[in-house]
């Protein structure tokens, strides 16, 4: 018993013992270099004066959105000042955090080009993304509550996609990232990668009308979507949803739906394609606008993704973090709105 005390007294001490720290910040990484050198005081504004363009092709947004933002964001992610630092400037927070959405730099990279600590990056992109969720989140994904406002977008699929009664559309997509710690096969999915998963409503417009973001990788969508509040208000007519009226040249009461695909189990809100054996004419016609109109759901996935490329990295932060990233990504996406899509002129008929 004696040797097992003194054993750990020792191990205890040991652990005590830090070596000292060289530098409280290195040099090149002060204040003073960052403001000479680092790329939010050097490149971005030369980049904001001279070519527009390529400062939106740098962060994702323009010079007049990132201002907007920074306004509105700005007070939230403040630090103070102290006796023994300055707080980092809300403008440097707000940049790299939009630079690692928009290409999905990794750290030691953002911390070479703007002169800030990874580990102090680490800290603050999860933080910046958290505020642009609480401060544009109700703003910009709104999920309908009213017959008018589904009925609104009934129209509009029926007149851009050619399929009537459809209220959205429904799909998942799996955003990989590094395995957590015991977590075990939780994350993992039929893909074999370690993922979360991001479920998404989206309208006719690519905008994203409702999202959950926090499924496992292992959980299928029609999981994540049997546990989630969208089904419940379904199920219970709470989410407004017109009352059925007939399809075009027709005289039967048909129910207003969204969209899915075979992973889901097919219902009165929510249509599925037919199996693909032993089809006739008219299913096959069925499935093809089915098709047309779950389209839009992939085409919003793709456009996310391909401006915010962080989604298509293996992200290395805990899944807590991640939520925030994704939740980040979506309402810069509903915010932007088609402005800036290449080569985007209007829905196709």
């Amino acid at each position: 018993m004696l040797v097992e005390l003194e054993i750990a007294q020792i191990v205890n001490r040991r652990r005590r013992r830090r070596r000292p720290r060289r530098y409280w910040v290195r040099s090149w990484l002060s204040a003073d270099r960052r403001l000479q050198f680092g790329q939010y005081d050097t490149l971005l504004r030369e980049l904001r004066m001279e070519d527009t363009n390529s400062f939106f092709n740098f962060l994702r947004i323009e010079p007049a959105m990132f201002d907007e933002l920074l306004q509105r964001v700005g007070p939230r992610i403040q630090k103070k000042d102290t006796g023994w630092r300055k707080g980092l400037e809300p403008g440097v927070k707000l940049a790299i955090t939009i630079r690692h959405l928009a290409l999905g730099d990794k750290y030691p990279s953002l911390m070479y080009n703007f002169r800030v600590a990874k580990n102090t990056i680490a800290c603050l992109i999860p933080e910046v993304c958290q505020a642009i969720c609480e401060e544009f989140q109700d703003e910009v994904i709104k999920c309908p509550t009213t017959p008018d406002e589904w009925s609104l977008i009934a129209d509009k699929f029926k007149n851009r996609w050619n399929v009537p009664h459809a209220c959205g559309a429904l799909d998942g997509k799996h955003v990989a990232i590094r395995c957590p710690p015991n977590s075990g096969s939780l994350y993992n999915n039929y893909k074999h990668f370690f993922s979360v998963v991001l479920l998404a409503l989206a309208g006719d417009d690519y905008k994203f009308l409702w999202i959950d973001c926090g499924g496992l990788g292992s959980m299928s969508d029609a999981q994540i979507f049997n546990e989630s509040e969208l089904k419940q208000c379904l199920e219970d007519r709470a989410i407004g949803f017109p009352a059925p009226d007939p399809l075009p040249h027709d005289n039967e009461p048909m129910p207003y739906f969204i969209l899915g695909d075979d992973a889901f189990g097919l219902r009165t809100y929510l249509m599925k394609p037919y199996s693909q054996r032993g089809l006739t004419r008219e299913h096959l016609i069925t499935n093809y606008r089915i098709s047309r109109g779950r389209r839009v759901i992939e085409n919003a996935f793709g456009i996310l993704a391909q401006r915010w490329q962080v989604l298509l990295t293996t992200t290395q932060q805990f899944p807590a973090g991640i939520q925030d990233i994704i939740e980040c990504c979506v309402c810069l996406h509903n915010l932007m709105g088609l402005r800036y899509v290449p080569g985007f002129t209007k829905c196709p008929t």
